[in-house]
């Protein structure tokens, strides 16, 4: 397996900020949407809700790029760009989803460039429209080409398209600046009539926040730039700068300069009629630059993250595309995937209809956006939050409620843009989080989760420290000696199953001698007890001590683990099997109860039949033990292996006489305390071991009060339940050691 830097292998090449992440992110903002797109949506919108989309927009993106920042100049970036930074601080199942998702979503705008350019040729080439698919497929070809012979090329061919796209920037704003008037600006200020509402904002800026996601195109960089944290921060901060000034102007000019249908219905050809000094040219020019430049930074970037994913290992079936080629690494069989991919989607929405799947797609392309800037932010945040010691940034201007703003802000805005659509992309995400949390996966990020819910952990400890401590909000703490569990399994079932899902559980382990003498043997018993809980799907934690005798090592582990609400308050063991140290084995049992710490004996004669109805028998003999049986008891019936098993609650009367009040008051018992049980009154003829030995012996599981012995009666105390429970099926003798009442809260 590979480790976790292998994300991204070092590249001859390197680029620094103009060349890595400024030209890549801007030619991909400045796309389809400036051309085709963002004058409807002014129209639509009216000039101050489309300023408040487009500064919505930016906000978010902003807000993950301060987040980027953070994160990048705390830790050695990689390739992969946004994958490479979420797996390595949420881990490799959320980093491996959102990095299958950002990789769709890219090759989906690879296609969605693609058509607007097509969309552009035909509009200004009439007779080209029959050809609409051929034209999309041609470009795809020749940008593919450029992408294949590599990185360096594909930024100097950036560098041209920069220039006539800047230029075509220039004169398509003079132009409208010079149809600028203030009565035109007044009239277009608010919306358009049926466009008010937030259906109708939110469904414009799901049109408009694609122009925005093209920052992706520089951050996906991360493994071919000089010093990915600062060229990464610096370049996109930039690009976003001057993005949105451009943005602004054009809302400004174009909503000041012309009549709001003339927006609404030609917001393309309105660019080219009225182009500085009648040069439309540049403004066809502009948009075939923007449409082609997005979708070269597309296929230079996302089949680097394609890369990035496989040579992590976390999904055995895109090995193939981990390999790297030349001296630049490049990463050929993913961006032979991406070029396929293409060819299909476009071969798809290539049928010359173009606006209404231009404005589908970027729907559809803007979830998947949204939920990565999310993790972003995400990832920053807990960073920052949880505040681990190992999240010192270099870059400053950022802190954890920024990054808060930024995930409420992106999956906020998902939802609102389209909650059919966002609900269906989160469930692909979260089913591809599910898989590979499935999967066995021996690469590790050291990822910042653990440290996030230490934190957590940590601040509700302290909380619960000054709570008071209430029987009604009482929950099992059990400590287990469950010594190999693997020859224990009875004990080890009945001290999960006592547990139900409600509180801790901790199997301990107990070896004898000297720790330096066996340092190595209990790390092997570390890691068979933690072996054993995976094995066998078994929520608990472990405990593996080294002491002189048993009784040194019950001290220390009863002792030991006293994390103040959080120590144990129930001590499971087997029940002793031999006639051999009986005092030894008492004492322990004292020591829990001098430590208000409960015992449960669990007297093994095998697990009963889990694909069958059982029954659970609870003699109740007193108030002292009671109520912890009964409520152990209804613990035990709400595991799934006990699942409709019915409880007996029974007691022993003398005489036909007092049958009937005792079984009064058991049922005025189990009606108060809230316990789904019948009542059973054996009448003794005999001893009370006779009429248990009668009344249980088909039972699959007994509960029985339990007090410990004086000192010197250790022998007979185990002669007599030996000899009581020796033909009956499990036992689990039951001594509560406050004695509270567990069942009238």
């Amino acid at each position: 397996m590979l480790n976790a830097n292998c994300a991204g292998k070092n590249r001859n090449l390197k680029f620094g900020t103009f060349a890595g992440v400024f030209t890549p992110s801007i030619l991909t903002i400045f796309g389809v949407i400036m051309f085709m797109r963002a004058n409807y949506v002014v129209g639509e919108a009216g000039i101050f809700n489309a300023v408040l989309i487009l500064f919505l927009s930016q906000f978010i993106t902003l807000l993950t790029t301060l987040s980027v920042g953070a994160i990048s100049t705390n830790m050695p970036v990689k390739g992969g760009g946004a994958y490479f930074m979420v797996s390595r601080v949420l881990g490799a199942e959320f980093g491996g989803a959102i990095g299958l998702a950002l990789f769709a979503a890219q090759v989906v705008s690879i296609a969605f460039y693609l058509l607007g350019f097509a969309e552009a040729v035909t509009k200004a080439f009439p007779s080209l429209a029959p050809y609409f698919l051929y034209v999309g497929l041609g470009a795809a070809v020749i940008l593919f080409l450029i992408a294949r012979v590599g990185a360096d090329w594909a930024i100097k061919t950036q560098y041209v398209i920069m220039a006539i796209l800047f230029s075509s920037i220039f004169i398509f704003l003079a132009g409208a600046w010079n149809s600028f008037s203030l009565s035109q600006f007044r009239l277009n200020f608010e919306p358009a009539p049926g466009a008010t509402g937030s259906t109708g904002f939110w469904a414009l800026f799901a049109i408009y926040f694609p122009s925005v996601t093209g920052f992706i195109a520089g951050i996906n960089m991360s493994g071919d730039l000089e010093n990915p944290g600062e060229n990464m921060t610096r370049g996109t901060l930039y690009a976003l700068l001057v993005a949105t000034t451009v943005y602004f102007l054009q809302i400004i000019f174009y909503g000041g300069g012309f009549a709001r249908e003339i927006l609404i219905a030609t917001p393309f050809k309105i660019m080219l009629e009225n182009a500085l000094f009648g040069a439309g040219f540049m403004v066809v020019a502009g948009v075939y630059a923007a449409t082609l430049s997005s979708a070269l930074g597309r296929f230079v970037g996302a089949p680097r993250v394609l890369q990035a994913i496989a040579r992590d290992e976390i999904i055995p079936f895109l090995k193939p595309f981990a390999k790297g080629y030349g001296p630049t690494d490049e990463p050929r069989m993913s961006l032979y995937f991406c070029g396929v991919a293409t060819v299909i989607l476009l071969c798809l929405g290539g049928d010359g209809s173009g606006g209404e799947f231009l404005n589908s797609v970027a729907s559809i392309m803007g979830m998947f956006f949204l939920f990565t800037f999310g993790l972003l932010n995400l990832a920053a945040f807990i960073e920052s939050y949880s505040k681990n010691p190992s999240f010192r940034p270099r870059f400053r201007f950022f802190h954890w409620s920024l990054a808060l703003a930024g995930v409420i802000g992106s999956f906020g805005s998902a939802f609102l843009v389209d909650y059919k659509a966002a609900s269906v992309a989160l469930l692909v995400v979260a089913v591809l989080v599910w898989y590979l949390r499935q999967r066995e996966m021996a690469i590790s990020f050291g990822d910042a989760r653990r440290g996030y819910l230490y934190s957590r952990i940590k601040d509700n400890l302290y909380s619960l420290q000054s709570l008071p401590d209430d029987a009604r909000n009482w929950r099992p703490s059990i400590m287990a000696l469950s010594g190999n569990p693997n020859s224990r399994e009875t004990m080890v079932s009945y001290a999960v199953w006592l547990n139900a899902g409600r509180g801790i559980v901790v199997l301990a382990n107990i070896l004898y001698g000297d720790l330096p003498a066996l340092a190595v043997e209990r790390s092997a018993a570390v890691i068979q007890l933690d072996n054993f809980l995976k094995e066998k799907n078994i929520q608990a934690l472990s405990q593996v001590v080294v002491a002189s005798d048993i009784l040194s090592g019950v001290r220390t582990i009863l002792r030991g683990s006293a994390y103040g609400p959080l120590r144990p308050n129930i001590f499971v063991c087997g029940w002793k099997g031999d006639t051999r140290g009986q005092e030894n084995y008492v004492e322990f049992l004292r020591e829990a109860t001098f430590l208000n710490i409960s015992q449960i004996l669990v007297y093994n004669r095998g697990l009963p039949d889990l694909e069958r109805k059982k029954r659970i028998d609870v003699w109740w003999r007193g108030h002292k033990n009671g109520p912890l049986m009964v409520l152990m008891a209804h613990l035990l019936v709400h595991n799934w292996e006990w699942s409709g098993s019915q409880i007996f609650l029974k007691r022993v009367v003398s005489s036909p006489a007092e049958k009937e009040e005792a079984l009064k008051e058991l049922m005025t018992l189990i009606s108060s305390s809230r316990v789904d049980a019948k009542a059973e009154v054996v009448v003794a003829e005999g001893s009370f071991v006779a009429a248990l030995q009668k009344s249980s012996f088909d039972a699959d599981c007994i509960f029985l009060g339990f007090e410990l012995p004086d000192p010197g009666h250790e022998a007979q105390w185990q002669a007599g339940y030996d000899m009581m429970l020796q033909k009956m099926p499990t036992t689990l003798l039951v001594h509560s050691a406050d004695g509270k009442d567990y069942l009238s809260h």
